[in-house]
C-alpha cells in the first residue's frame, strides 16, 4: 500500500511538472547552478511575503530592544557581507543591485538567514557560542546568500503547490480515502519533500564555498564552521529525517569540494 500511494503520488505530481517545465534562476555553467529548478510560484509573491516577514522581524526585535545592540558586530557583519555581495554577479547580475541590508538580534539562539532580495540576520549567538572568525561568518553568510540568490524559498514553495496538486489528482484518480491521503502526504514529504531540501543544503553549500573564496576568504573555515556546528548540536535528527545534512556528511563533502575553489581564494589574496 505504501508504494501504490507514493507512485501515486509521484505520477500525479510528475505529470503536473512535465506541463510546467523547469528553468533556473542563476547561470550555467557555474558550481551550484547544474540543476534545474520547478519555479511555479512568482518571484513578486515570494519578495513582498519575504519583505513583509522581515519587516515584522525587525518590529518586534527593536520593541524588545534587541535589534543591532552591539554596534561593532553589525560593522563586522556589513563589511563581510560588502565582500561576499560584490561576488553575487557570478550567479546573477540583477542581485548586485538588490536592497541588501544586515541585521542582528540579541539571542542566544545560534541562527542566522538571508531572505529573498537580500535581507540578511544574524543572532549574535551564534557568533559568540561558536566564537566564529571573520571566515566562518563568511561560510555562513555565503552559504545563506546562496538560498536567496538561488530562490530556494520560492521552488519550496512551488514544490509544495505541486505535492498538494499531486494529492489532489491522486486522491480523485485512485479513491483514495481521507487516511490514505493523509499517508500519503506523510510519504511525500519523506521521499520527496526532505530530499528535496536537502538537495538545496547541499546546492547552498557549494555556492557558498564559491562565494567566499572569491571574496577571499579561506574555504577551509567552512569545514572549521561545521565541526564547531556539530559539537553543538548533539542530540540531532537522524538525517533522512531532516531538511540538513548530517554534520560528518556535510563536513567530507565540504572537504572534497575545496580544492575546486582554492583558485579563486589565491587569485583573490594575489
Amino acid at each position: 500500500m505504501k508504494r501504490f500511494l507514493i507512485r501515486s503520488t509521484l505520477a500525479a505530481s510528475m505529470s503536473v511538472m512535465a506541463l510546467t517545465g523547469c528553468s533556473s534562476t542563476t547561470n550555467s555553467g557555474v558550481l551550484g547552478s547544474e540543476r534545474q529548478q520547478l519555479l511555479l510560484v512568482s518571484n513578486e509573491q515570494i519578495m513582498q511575503a519575504s519583505a513583509q516577514g522581515y519587516n515584522q522581524l525587525l518590529q518586534e526585535a527593536r520593541a524588545k530592544g534587541q535589534l543591532d545592540t552591539n554596534p561593532a558586530m553589525t560593522a563586522r557583519l556589513n563589511r563581510i557581507s560588502r565582500n561576499l555581495i560584490q561576488q553575487v554577479g557570478l550567479y546573477r547580475a540583477d542581485a548586485l543591485n538588490w536592497k541588501w541590508e544586515v541585521h542582528t538580534i540579541k539571542s542566544n539562539e545560534m541562527n542566522a538567514f538571508v531572505l529573498p532580495g537580500g535581507k540578511i540576520m544574524f543572532y549574535t549567538g551564534i557568533i559568540d557560542r561558536l566564537q566564529l572568525t571573520d571566515a566562518e561568518i563568511a561560510a555562513i553568510m555565503g552559504h545563506e546568500m546562496a538560498h536567496a540568490i538561488r530562490e530556494h524559498s520560492r521552488e519550496r514553495a512551488s514544490s509544495q503547490q505541486l505535492t498538494q496538486v499531486g494529492l489532489g489528482i491522486a486522491a480523485s484518480v485512485f479513491g483514495l480515502s481521507q487516511g490514505q491521503t493523509q499517508a500519503a502526504s506523510i510519504l511525500s514529504d519523506l521521499g520527496i519533500s526532505l530530499p528535496h531540501s536537502r538537495t538545496q543544503e547541499a546546492e547552498a553549500d557549494k555556492i557558498g564555498l564559491v562565494l567566499m573564496a572569491k571574496a577571499g576568504y579561506d574555504p577551509n573555515a567552512a569545514v572549521s564552521l561545521w565541526e564547531k556546528m556539530s559539537r553543538a548540536s548533539q542530540g540531532a535528527p537522524p538525517q533522512f529525517l531532516s531538511t540538513h545534512p548530517s554534520s560528518s556528511t556535510r563536513i567530507n563533502t565540504l572537504k572534497s569540494l575545496i580544492p575546486s575553489v582554492m583558485p579563486y581564494y589565491q587569485s583573490a589574496r594575489r
